[in-house]
């Protein structure tokens, strides 16, 4: 079997290509099923190195691209490209092109080939917003308050639709931020969710740019990619008519996220966090839900993280640095 992962060259995308390459093969059906090639598509050639990998690179929404990177042995299709919330929000074009048409694209080049391979689609909280329940569930009404919020809510709707024709069994897991990153700081309107973390423990300063009690749903990049496995490999008639879910995740304020920082690296790394508070990023992450009613993703099978100063050793371990 041959899969994709889009975005294959990014951060979550090259971790998973790892795990899937370690592991050979998905278990699909309750059967283990052989990856025979693993297609990377992203508009940049991934650096793995192993003779399964197929690299693809271009736009995304080019037809043309994604011919390249589908044919009808294609049977599990990682949609993790995406403009991240702050270029979203910056680039409108740019974000309809990337998180919107070239969905659309990925979906209308899977319906004409007619074989119907799984798709996780990864979505995000931004999908929520304005006035939310104190508990948000998998079908709280989505009031996006961001173009990205938008485009990903879009994005989930498109393969709901399409899987309900049978031209994908397609499945829609919403993460929560991501925390700890590694790498620099990118323009998502989250980044300073890694970012309090990640340079403190790398010795360099880091602002949060949020009041210290603004509360985010956090999961790790280990609980991410798990989650992006158990994803494909769960058959579609568990999803029953709902294809979405919300993934088990952390509820953590700013304030305890360095509290956190401080006991598992000390006083002197925490205290390189300050505190200024940017109205920009405010306005965005201000209107995500802090807590989900995960219940139905727990009884799927997907995990969570124990807790926040797991994630930061989890962090500090896959990265090399001492606590």
């Amino acid at each position: 079997m041959k899969v994709l992962i889009t975005g294959g060259a990014g951060f979550l995308g090259l971790k998973l290509a790892r795990l899937l390459l370690e592991r050979g093969a998905l278990s699909l059906g309750g059967q283990a099923v052989a990856i025979d090639q693993l297609t990377l598509l992203d508009v940049v050639a991934p650096q793995i190195d192993d003779p399964r990998v197929r690299a693809v690179t271009g736009d995304l929404s080019d037809p043309a691209v994604l011919a390249q990177a589908i044919d009808r042995e294609t049977g599990a299709i990682f949609h993790l490209a995406a403009v991240v919330s702050g270029q979203a929000e910056a680039d409108f074009d740019l974000g309809m092109r990337v998180n919107l048409d070239a969905s659309r694209a990925l979906l209308e080049t899977c319906r004409t080939l007619g074989h119907a391979p799984r798709v996780v689609f990864t979505s995000s909280v931004a999908v929520y917003g304005g006035k939310l329940p104190a508990v948000v569930q998998d079908d709280t009404a989505l009031n996006p308050q961001s173009s990205y919020g938008a485009q990903k809510a879009i994005g989930e709707l498109l393969l709901a639709d399409y899987s309900r024709r049978g031209f994908v069994d397609g499945r829609v897991l919403r993460l929560p931020t991501i925390s700890v990153r590694p790498g620099k700081p990118n323009a998502a309107a989250s980044s300073f969710a890694s970012g309090i973390i990640r340079e403190p423990l790398s010795g360099e300063a880091a602002n949060c740019p949020v009041d210290p009690a603004t509360s985010l749903w956090l999961l790790s990049p280990r609980g991410a990619i798990q989650a992006l496995v158990n994803g494909i490999e769960l058959d579609g008639e568990r999803f029953g008519n709902r294809r979405v879910v919300n993934l088990p995740g952390l509820s953590v304020t700013a304030a305890q996220m360095v509290e956190a920082l401080r006991r598992v690296a000390g006083d002197a790394v925490a205290d390189r966090v300050t505190w200024n508070r940017e109205e920009r990023i405010e306005k965005i992450v201000g209107t995500w839900p802090a807590a989900w009613d995960v219940s139905r993703a727990l009884e799927l099978g997907f995990e969570g993280d124990a807790s926040f100063d797991d994630v930061i050793r989890g962090y500090a371990e896959d990265a090399g640095v001492s606590l």
